[in-house]
């Protein structure tokens, strides 16, 4: 996000001599004060406008000593993201840490609100629909950036298109709209051997980011989780995958300087990588999306270093 800009007009010289006084917090009654604040939204710039007025009289002084009103003008970006699959393990996660972000949110999936009751939810516009079949003008009006967690298992065919061709569909419909920014959770490659990569699982993440990178070559984002753990609702059922994925990432990560040399093995990374908090994957997302620095492929240790650049 651009650092926004701020113009301050000072108080005019008074006609007699006053010592320095500050406006005093709404809840303090030594110093009574008004605060009077403007937020006008500018949809084409995507921008705020903050106007603050203050005007304040000193206890003791017997007139009342009104200064010239400070004005105070910041042109503040806001952020609008569309998570696909934001009904999902992944998916919510990435919506419930971009609410507490002040980022306003929209998911697309096929089963549209998710049954959580959770005060961030409402906070979210569900919409549910097909990536092939979305009505993508109504779906990614005033959109920054979109963010992608389709993926799936099942045959060949079916893994090909949900992993690739969807995705595909999604970069290509992004960048038609002119959206700046296409974020993809795609998966870590194990250090497997190429001809184990050629299952419709892998092939399709691969060609999702091909076509992420080389539609957004400068905003971009592929991120490369293992693992993924956290509490995760299926059919109505919690399965709380941070009873393993937690303990097992704070071994794996307090023996990596022992285990590092065997990184090079085909397919070690099926036993050494470690797994990643479905939260490090949704602030690492956030960190993304208001980070204009911020392109081109993460892997695990990455995504974590990038999730605790905006972590509270």
């Amino acid at each position: 996000m651009s650092p926004s800009t701020l113009l301050v007009r000072l108080p005019a010289p008074a006609s007699r001599s006053l010592p320095p006084r500050r406006c005093a917090p709404a809840s303090a009654a030594a110093a009574p004060a008004t605060l009077r604040t403007s937020l006008v939204a500018s949809s084409v710039a995507q921008s705020s406008r903050l106007r603050t007025k203050c005007r304040f009289a000193a206890p003791g002084v017997r007139e009342d000593y009104s200064s010239t009103p400070i004005d105070v003008v910041a042109d503040v970006k806001t952020e609008k993201i569309v998570v696909l699959g934001g009904s999902g393990f992944v998916g919510s996660s990435i919506c419930k840490a971009a609410v507490a972000k002040g980022i306003e949110v929209v998911s697309l999936s096929r089963s549209g609100r998710p049954s959580s009751s959770d005060p961030w939810a409402d906070e979210v516009t569900w919409l549910a629909g097909d990536v092939f079949y979305a009505r993508w003008e109504d779906v990614l009006v005033g959109a920054t950036a979109v963010v992608s967690t389709l993926g799936g298992f099942g045959n060949e065919e079916q893994m090909k298109r949900i992993n690739g061709e969807a995705n595909a569909i999604a970069v290509d419909a992004a960048k038609e709209f002119g959206i700046p920014k296409f974020i993809l959770i795609s998966v870590h490659d194990y250090n497997l051997p190429s001809f184990l990569l050629t299952s419709g699982y892998f092939t399709g993440k691969r060609k999702a980011e091909s076509e992420v990178l080389s539609k957004y070559p400068s905003t971009g984002v592929v991120l490369r989780p293992g693992f993924i753990y956290g509490k995760r609702k299926v059919d109505g059922f919690e399965v709380p995958l941070d009873l393993v994925g937690q303990p097992l990432e704070k071994l794996l990560s307090s023996v990596e300087n022992f285990t590092r040399p065997l990184s090079a093995l085909p397919g070690s990374d099926l036993v050494l990588a470690p797994p990643v908090s479905v939260d490090d994957v949704a602030y690492a997302v956030i960190n993304a999306v208001i980070d204009d620095s911020f392109f081109g492929v993460f892997t695990i240790e990455q995504i974590k270093e990038a999730a605790a650049n905006v972590r509270v």
